[in-house]
């Protein structure tokens, strides 16, 4: 497939040629020009006109080392996260020392190129150091966990929309009674270390927006039944005793080809959280490719009804502020790595491919933004 089909295609799409066609739930619309309107306006106008944030996550590498990367990524972004220079890993290579370098050079362009700034994440089971398992205890984690916040998020207080205070802290399938993931920080604090998170997290950086950012909240499954239960049963318990929970993240790692996404109990779960008074980010979006067949066309098409389809479910809800993918070019996903196709094809899961020319997703997130009701 060329680079000049895919533009095609894209304008297509868009809405800058005769039309595409999207399927949503058995039925097909049509994507004529007026429908998708602003022609080329960047996805964070689109966003901005309705009173949203639009966003991604990006690497310190891929602005410095990718000249073409670098001039989308400000035209269309006004909210960043860093996807790895704030975690553990990143930041701390042993005990007592620490590596900011990465994290201030992204908080500085954040600043200089007037985009908010996003924290991710303090409290996680995942992307821990080498030196951390022989190093935790039950007599240290406290001490741990607290001096981590309060220096990591002191060091950039004021300059934080919004920290992914605890992260992926729900997992039924650990067959706790309360549904919470075995964790290195439950075995050493037990469950009151997401209190102590958001409380610590709120001293530390009273501006920030404090957030707690779950995974597989959008199915309807069995375990998305159970993960939003959970999650409703603590925020509602932390709540109520005045723990300083502010917003909800849903990660939104979707699935190209299953098709239980945003249905009935995933908006009801929406309509509560809206109801505790919380605001609601769409923190880490993007479409893995799954068993989508391997035609561009085709799967392109899939990966757009796809966004189409959740944003409009999740911006129907007032509560929601932002829309953050993980990455806005196939150059940079996780999912290459994470989730290869089995037929070795490379994945197409963000709004630009390789080439950074704007694909059918593209379009599809502009669609939904100019549709979603204002704020």
């Amino acid at each position: 497939m060329t680079e000049g089909v895919d533009r095609r295609r894209f304008l297509i799409t868009a809405g800058m040629g005769a039309g595409a066609c999207l399927a949503l739930g058995g039925s097909a619309i049509r994507l004529a020009a007026s429908q998708v309107e602003g022609g080329m306006a960047s996805l964070k106008d689109r966003a901005a006109k309705k009173g949203l944030l639009y966003g991604s996550a990006v690497l310190q590498r891929e602005l410095t080392q990718d000249p073409a990367f670098a001039a989308v990524f400000p035209q269309q972004c006004d909210i960043m996260v860093p996807e790895l220079e704030l975690k553990w890993d990143h930041l701390r290579p042993t005990p007592t020392t620490w590596d900011f370098a990465g994290a201030d050079w992204l908080s500085n362009y954040a600043q200089q190129n007037q985009m908010k700034f996003r924290g991710h994440t303090l409290v996680w089971q995942d992307a821990l150091p080498s030196w951390f398992a022989g190093y935790i205890n039950p007599q240290n984690a406290k001490e741990l966990l607290l001096g981590h916040i309060s220096k990591v998020m002191g060091r950039y207080a004021g300059k934080v929309h919004s920290w992914d205070v605890v992260n992926e802290a729900i997992w039924p399938p650990d067959k706790r009674p309360d549904g919470l993931r075995d964790t290195p920080w439950l075995r050493n604090l037990g469950a009151g270390y997401i209190e102590l998170a958001f409380r610590a997290a709120q001293q530390a950086d009273p501006h920030a927006l404090l957030t707690w950012n779950e995974n597989w909240l959008e199915e309807e499954t069995a375990l998305g039944d159970a993960k939003r239960a959970f999650f409703v049963q603590h925020l509602k318990d932390l709540l109520s005793r005045g723990v300083p929970i502010q917003a909800i993240g849903l990660q939104s790692h979707l699935i190209g080809d299953h098709n239980n996404i945003a249905g009935p109990h995933f908006r009801q779960f929406l309509g509560q959280i809206q109801d505790m008074g919380l605001k609601i980010l769409v923190t880490e979006m993007d479409v893995r490719e799954g068993n989508l067949p391997n035609d561009i066309n085709t799967r392109d098409q899939s990966i757009a009804n796809i966004y189409y389809e959740y944003l409009s479910a999740v911006l129907a809800n007032p509560a929601v502020i932002a829309v953050l993918t993980w990455g806005i070019s196939d150059k940079y996903t996780w999912t290459a790595q994470s989730n290869p196709r089995a037929d070795k094809a490379p994945v197409r899961p963000l709004p630009y491919d390789q080439n950074m020319t704007p694909k059918p997703a593209w379009g599809a997130i502009a669609r939904a933004f100019d549709n979603a009701p204002s704020r």
